[in-house]
């Protein structure tokens, strides 16, 4: 069969034969390609996409320089067994090193965020010879064994056993403060307390690592405040833990640094990247320091699968961070991210719905709320701005966890325009009023 041959019944074949693995297939249509900023359907109806994919085509689709690789790289060479190198996997994870902050230097390439994470956590519990894991308790870091572990924000409700040793912290929610001050506002340091004075009252003494995004993107597009992350890092070390980054979504420029912890200087003992990296291709790596990756090594640490060094996807990854480079796109998404955080504090101020805007670079968002008195969730509003932004042309990603709904996560590709960017908040600002009317 022509994997693109068109089919006159294409979702009778989807309720036939494409399995369910999570979330439903939310929009009814067929994508046929994608170009930059936009996709498009089967139809020819043009979506502008404010994801990035699935967050990762970072330099938007279709990037000329990555199709020319990709064409290259596929007749050259495809795949190796495991233990033979090529050099794009040796120049990726160079220049991987020269970006990153010192004494981060050792980089092993693989596939997913979720395998990223495995490899960080099982390395962490290998070289401290213990095994409990810290994380915040609106996380998301992945569906294997160890990452679902760490991850409290869906999933977790299956009924089986998961991983043990996983303990978890308040996530920092400024709009949400569970802890305040006489201000009324966030009490981060006393949150953080708190949350470590239940993990030592919960731990049977093995505590390995805590695993954190630098801003929390399932969870609702939450910044740490100022300080949280370096006073996050004094905890760990105090109990001889690690510190893993994961930065699935905030590396690669997409904040406008190479990497999200840059904005707050605190380097981690294990950064985990993946989505931005490959330019939606499955491509990830585990960074970490000589030291780290030596113990590690000496006590056995195996992470020997099929894929890891790939050549093909490690130079589409030298490509995305050449691009990076030759388009400037780090300094672009900054002025970017400037422009798009002042659009969407109007849009807090224009509508009662819009209870709060936050986020960083490209990789921003807005909750939804039913007033802004109350500041009650309402994922359902959020629901039906969804759908009419689709029905005029944008895709959206709003966050549907339980209990974490309501929040526009806005994040297009590095390279989107700003006429594109214009195109995508007024149609988001007209699906608002068209949904705020109905109420």
């Amino acid at each position: 069969m022509n994997p693109y041959e068109k089919r006159t019944d294409p979702w009778g074949d989807v309720e036939r034969h494409v399995g369910r693995y999570g979330a439903p297939f939310f929009i009814p249509e067929i994508i046929d390609r994608a170009e930059g900023s936009y996709v498009y359907t089967e139809e020819g109806r043009k979506i502008l996409d404010f994801t990035s994919g699935q967050m990762s085509s970072t330099i938007g689709h279709s990037h000329p320089d990555v199709v020319a690789t990709i064409h290259e790289a596929a007749g050259r060479l495809d795949h190796l067994f495991s233990g033979m190198l090529s050099r794009p996997s040796i120049n990726l994870c160079t220049h991987i090193a020269q970006t990153v902050t010192a004494p981060l230097s050792k980089v092993i390439p693989l596939s997913t965020g979720s395998e990223a994470n495995e490899a960080a956590l099982r390395m962490a519990k290998l070289v401290t010879g213990k095994f409990e894991i810290v994380s915040f308790n609106r996380s998301w870091h992945g569906l294997t064994e160890a990452s679902a572990g760490a991850t409290y924000a869906s999933a977790r409700k299956s009924g089986l056993p998961g991983s043990p040793g996983q303990l978890a912290i308040p996530t920092p929610y400024e709009y949400r403060p569970d802890f305040v001050d006489e201000n009324e506002n966030l009490d981060w340091q006393k949150q953080l307390d708190y949350g470590f004075a239940m993990v030592d009252a919960q731990s049977v003494g093995s505590l390995a690592a805590c695993i954190v995004e630098p801003i929390v993107s399932g969870g609702g597009i939450l910044v740490p405040p100022p300080g949280y992350l370096a006073a996050l890092k004094k905890k760990c070390q105090e109990r001889g833990m690690l510190l893993i980054f994961d930065e699935a979504q905030t590396s690669f420029g997409r904040t406008g640094h190479w990497y999200g912890f840059q904005h707050d200087g605190v380097t981690p003992d294990i950064l985990t990247l993946s989505k931005t990296l490959g330019a939606g291709l499955p491509l990830a790596a585990l960074v970490t320091t000589e030291e780290i990756e030596q113990k590690a090594h000496d006590n056995g640490f195996v992470f020997y699968t099929s894929h890891v060094n790939d050549p093909l996807v490690a130079a589409v990854g030298c490509t995305v961070m050449n691009v990076i480079e030759q388009e400037n796109l780090l300094v672009q998404v900054r002025e970017k991210g400037e422009y798009l955080a002042a659009a969407l504090k109007n849009l807090v101020q224009k509508h009662e719905v819009v209870g709060d805007a936050r986020g960083r670079g490209l990789l921003q968002g807005i909750e939804i709320v039913r007033d802004k008195i109350s500041k009650e969730r309402s994922e359902e509003i959020g629901d039906r701005i969804t759908a009419r932004c689709l029905a005029l042309g944008l895709h959206m990603n709003i966050v549907c966890l339980p209990g974490m709904g309501g929040v526009f996560r806005i994040a297009p590709p590095l390279t989107v325009s700003y006429e594109e960017l214009d195109e995508g908040l007024s149609i988001l600002d007209q699906s608002i009023t068209d949904v705020e009317n109905t109420l």
